[in-house]
C-alpha cells in the first residue's frame, strides 16, 4: 500500500521503506544493513557495535551547539504474529500495509509500528535539512522484543549523550518515566511416550484478541493457554492422555490460539462436559472476545502420547500456574505492578515446554511471581529455568527533561500530559545501568493492538507526535 500521500510524508516514506525489510527479533541482519546504509548514504558517522546495535551521529544545527547531546532511541526488530489463515513468511516478506480510515494497519499480520514508527521518525530527523536540533546520537537497538539483547550488549562509553529520548511509548498523551522489569520462566520435561488407550478428542481455540503481555494484561482478555487448561482439567479422572499441544507463541504476546489432541476413556461423556464448559467460557468473555470460537470434536488418536498419570500431573500444574495481574501498584494508581503471561504450551513426541514472561516494576515481586510459577510446575514434575532477567526503570519525576516535555506538551496541546510509569518493558532501565547519569524519557504516537495482528497506528497521532518531537529538540537544555 502506498503511504506516501499521508502526512508527515517523511515518516511514512521511511516507515514504508523499513517495513519492506524483514526484521524478526534475532534475525535483524537485513535491517541492520538497511539502517547502516541509510546513515552512510547521508554522509553521517555510522557504526555498529559488537552486539549489532547501530549508532548514527549527526552534528547540531547552527546555533544549537551548546545544547545537550541528545540520543534518539528505538529498536529495529518487530513482533511477528499472524492470523492462522494468513499465508505470510516474516523471514522473507515485507509487511503488507493498509490505510483504514484514520489508521494504518497490516493485512493479517503485526504492523511493526512497534517500534518501526520510532525508527522511521529518527530517520526523518537524520535526513532533515530544516529541523533545528542539538547534536544527535541515533541509537537503533536489536532484539528488544525477545530478550533486550541490544540494550544489554550496549557497553559503557559508546554513547556520549546527556539526554535519551526513547520513542517506544504507545499513547500519545503519555510521558513515560519508568517501566517494569521482566524474567523468562521456562518449564520443560521430556516424557516417555506410551500407547493411547482411549478415544481421541481435538480442541481448537481461536479468534481471541491477544495483545501486549504488559500493556494489555489488565484488560480481561482471554489467554488461549489458560482456556485450553480449563478444558484439559475437565478431563481429570477420565483417563486423559495428552498427545499434541500447539498453543500460543511469543512470550510478550497474549496467546490468541491453541490446539490440542488428547484421548479420554469415554469421548461422549467428555464432550458433554466440554460443551457445557464452552458455553460458560463464551458467556464469561462475551463482552471482550466477540470473535472467540472454540471447536471440540472427536478425532483420530495419534497412536502415542504421555501416560494418564503424567498428563494429569502436568494439567494440574498448568491449572495452578498464575496468569494475569499479580499485584497492582499501591503507589501509582492504575498501574499494574506485577503480572505473568503463560505465553506458549508445546507438547510434541513427549517433549513439553511452557514459556512464561513475568513482569514487575519491583524486582522482589518479579521474583515472587517467578518463584510461584516454579513451585507450580516443579510440583507437577517439570524442570524450571529462569533466564533473560532485566531490570525495571525507576522513575525520576523531577528530572529536567521531564519538566521540558511537560511544559511543551501543555503549551502545544492545551492540556496536561499523563506522566506515568508503564507495565511494558522498555530498554531505558537496562541502558541506564551503564549510563546512570543520563536523563531518560519515553513517548510516542498512539498504537493499539501491539504484538497482535490487530496492531494499528493512528495517522493523526503520528502528526501530533512529529510536531511535538520537533519542538522538544528545539528546547533541549544547554550543557
Amino acid at each position: 500500500m502506498d503511504l506516501l500521500h499521508l502526512e508527515p510524508k517523511a515518516i511514512w516514506k521511511n516507515f514504508a521503506a523499513l517495513n519492506a525489510i524483514p526484521r524478526p527479533s534475532k534475525k535483524e541482519e537485513k535491517v541492520i544493513a538497511f539502517i547502516k546504509n541509510f546513515g552512510e548514504s547521508l554522509g553521517l558517522e555510522t557504526s555498529e557495535d559488537e552486539t549489532g546495535n547501530v549508532i548514527i551521529r549527526k552534528p547540531a544545527t547552527p546555533g544549537m551547539e551548546n545544547r545537550k547531546t541528545t540520543i534518539l532511541q528505538s529498536h529495529l526488530d518487530m513482533v511477528c504474529q499472524k492470523n492462522n489463515d494468513t499465508d505470510f513468511d516474516f523471514d522473507t516478506q515485507g509487511i503488507n500495509m493498509l490505510v483504514d480510515g484514520d489508521w494504518v494497519k497490516a493485512d493479517g499480520t503485526t504492523l511493526g509500528a512497534d517500534n518501526g514508527i520510532g525508527v522511521a521518525t529518527i530517520m526523518s530527523i537524520l535526513e532533515s535539512s530544516d529541523i533545528a536540533h542539538p547534536a544527535i546520537e541515533a541509537l537503533f537497538t536489536i532484539d528488544e522484543e525477545t530478550g533486550m539483547t541490544g540494550a544489554f550488549g550496549l557497553k559503557p562509553g559508546v554513547l556520549h549523550g546527556d539526554v535519551l529520548l526513547n520513542l517506544d511509548t504507545e499513547e500519545d498523551d503519555e510521558i513515560d518515566i519508568g517501566c517494569a522489569g521482566g524474567i523468562d520462566v521456562t518449564a520443560s520435561k521430556e516424557y516417555n511416550t506410551v500407547a493411547i488407550q482411549g478415544e481421541g478428542i481435538a480442541i481448537e481455540i481461536k479468534g481471541l484478541t491477544g495483545g501486549h503481555s504488559g500493556m494489555d494484561i489488565d484488560k480481561g482478555r482471554g489467554n488461549a493457554n489458560v482456556l485450553l487448561g480449563r478444558f484439559l482439567f475437565a478431563g481429570i479422572g477420565q483417563s486423559i492422555q495428552l498427545s499434541d499441544i500447539n498453543a500460543g507463541g511469543l512470550r510478550n504476546a497474549i496467546p490468541r490460539e491453541a490446539r490440542a489432541n488428547f484421548s479420554v476413556a469415554n469421548a461422549d461423556a467428555y464432550l458433554k462436559i466440554a460443551e457445557a464448559l464452552k458455553a460458560d467460557i463464551l458467556n464469561e468473555f462475551k463482552s471482550v472476545e466477540k470473535d472467540l470460537t472454540i471447536t471440540i470434536s472427536k478425532a483420530q488418536t495419534n497412536g502415542s502420547g504421555i501416560s494418564t498419570a503424567d498428563s494429569e500431573s502436568f494439567i494440574k500444574g498448568l491449572k495452578a500456574a498464575h496468569n494475569g495481574v499479580y499485584r497492582m501498584s499501591p503507589e501509582v494508581e492504575g498501574l499494574v505492578e506485577s503480572s505473568n503471561n503463560i505465553a506458549k504450551v508445546e507438547l510434541k513426541e513427549g517433549k513439553l515446554r511452557v514459556l512464561n514472561l513475568s513482569r514487575s516494576s519491583v524486582d522482589s515481586t518479579k521474583m515472587a511471581v517467578a518463584d510461584q510459577l516454579r513451585a507450580s510446575f516443579e510440583l507437577a514434575g517439570l524442570d524450571v529455568a529462569f533466564t533473560g532477567s532485566y531490570p525495571g526503570w525507576q522513575p525520576d519525576p523531577n528530572s529536567e527533561i521531564v519538566s521540558v516535555l511537560e511544559r511543551i506538551y501543555t503549551q502545544k496541546f492545551g492540556e496536561q500530559p499523563r506522566v506515568v510509569a508503564c507495565h511494558a518493558g522498555l530498554e531505558c532501565g537496562i541502558i541506564g545501568a551503564n549510563y546512570p547519569e543520563m536523563e531518560m524519557v519515553s513517548f510516542g504516537p498512539h498504537i493499539t493492538g501491539a504484538h497482535s495482528p490487530e496492531e494499528k497506528v493512528n495517522i493523526k497521532s503520528v502528526q501530533k507526535f512529529w510536531g511535538y518531537l520537533q519542538d522538544i529538540l528545539k528546547e533541549i537544555p544547554t550543557k
